[in-house]
């Protein structure tokens, strides 16, 4: 142990000795190999180059990125502080493809839900911090309700005996037009929820790989369907327009919930109140917003600049507007299949039952009973049985 540390004590010391302070003068004495020639490329920085006391000088924040490099190699806050301020750069690519080339990150904005910062992370605030978990949760509570409701009401049965009397509810016309606006729709919600919400119940389950295909193939679909989407909304409003027209008896109907929790339903005409509802606030005004927002999405409406906040705020509007638009529809889709005897049978061949039309929709079976509309309003012979006299 004493033996080491006398070493260690010679060594610290060994320069003071004669012998080996001889023998550093000869190293020193040796000329130095010159630094190789500069070959081009990048080349590293020094950091023994950088001058600790630069930012004394008065004009430090002012310096561009080349008075900076000369005092602090490596040191390129002047030139971040410009991208983070929204200063345009150059891009050799033309401003009708892309406006924002220049532009590596967003000035600062402060969307609805997000703190005041660049408008890239402020899209991804709101998305991460309310549509993806409120969304999500809106829609559990709607299938959730829905679960409930099944379970202690069950489906809405006839109460009487069917006549066999047929009364035509929708024309070919009007289902084709319904069944494309449904299809789309449905292809169009799947997708959207695999897209959103996929990685939550679908990625640990099915693994990357065979996820990023499934988002793939959706996210075409939903692209396709959208279109398609569109133009069927737009007839389903002009052909169901007139019947969707508020009435007075409707006020009746909501506020007496229709009825659907008691044993008989709430006269009402050709769509009740609740159906109304359904049509201006979930057809009418959500899905406009949803074809307008996707359409912009798609970069499908002429005139438009697309910069990365037209398609952020589209893309908020869109997520706001679907989610809501879904919600409302689950119940229609409930209330159109397992909800309501005699309700899908209506939309696949278009006829009902004498007995469910009294019972569904009594002012509307009265006034085809007095002859004011009628009964068999295609030109083609009813499903089966005759058709209602008057």
């Amino acid at each position: 142990m004493k033996n080491a540390l006398a070493a260690v004590l010679l060594m610290a010391l060994g320069w003071a000795n004669p012998v080996l302070a001889q023998d550093k003068n000869k190293v020193d004495a040796q000329p130095k190999a010159e630094a190789p020639a500069a070959t081009g490329g990048i080349q590293s920085q020094n950091i023994m180059d950088v001058k600790p006391d630069a930012s004394s000088d008065p004009d430090y924040a002012k310096q561009s990125n080349a008075e900076r490099a000369k005092v602090q190699p490596g040191n390129n806050a002047p030139m971040w502080r410009q991208v983070g301020s929204g200063v345009t750069g150059y891009s050799s690519l033309p401003l009708s493809q892309a406006p924002e080339a220049g532009n590596l990150i967003q000035p600062f904005v402060q969307y609805p839900g997000s703190r005041l910062t660049n408008a890239g992370e402020a899209w991804r605030q709101v998305r991460n911090n309310w549509l993806i978990p409120y969304g999500g949760a809106l829609l559990l509570i709607a299938v959730g309700a829905i679960a409930l409701f099944y379970w202690r009401k069950g489906p809405i049965h006839l109460h009487g005996k069917e006549t066999g009397r047929q009364i035509e509810r929708f024309t070919a016309f009007e289902r084709s037009a319904h069944w494309a606006n449904a299809i789309a729709f449905s292809i169009l919600a799947i997708s959207g929820i695999v897209m959103a919400f996929g990685k939550f119940f679908l990625h640990p389950i099915i693994g990357g790989t065979l996820f990023g295909w499934l988002t793939y193939v959706l996210k075409n679909l939903h692209n396709f369907a959208g279109p398609l989407f569109a133009v069927s909304l737009v007839i389903v409003i002009l052909t169901f327009v007139r019947d969707n027209l508020p009435r007075k008896e409707d006020l009746t109907w909501l506020l007496k919930g229709g009825g659907l929790l008691s044993e008989h339903e709430v006269p009402s005409h050709r769509f009740n109140a609740g159906e109304k509802v359904m049509f201006w606030g979930g057809v009418f005004v959500l899905g406009l917003i949803v074809v307008a927002s996707g359409l912009m999405l798609d970069k499908l409406i002429p005139g438009l600049v697309y910069e990365r906040s037209t398609m952020q705020i589209s893309h908020m509007v869109h997520a706001v507007a679907t989610v809501l638009m879904m919600a409302m529809f689950l119940g229609h889709i409930y209330l159109g299949t397992i909800g309501m005897d005699g309700a899908y049978k209506a939309m696949k061949t278009g006829h009902v039952d004498e007995t469910w039309a009294k019972e569904h929709h009594e002012l509307w079976y009265d006034d085809i009973k007095a002859g004011k509309i009628p009964a068999q309003r295609s030109a083609s012979a009813p499903a089966s049985g005759s058709t209602v006299q008057a």
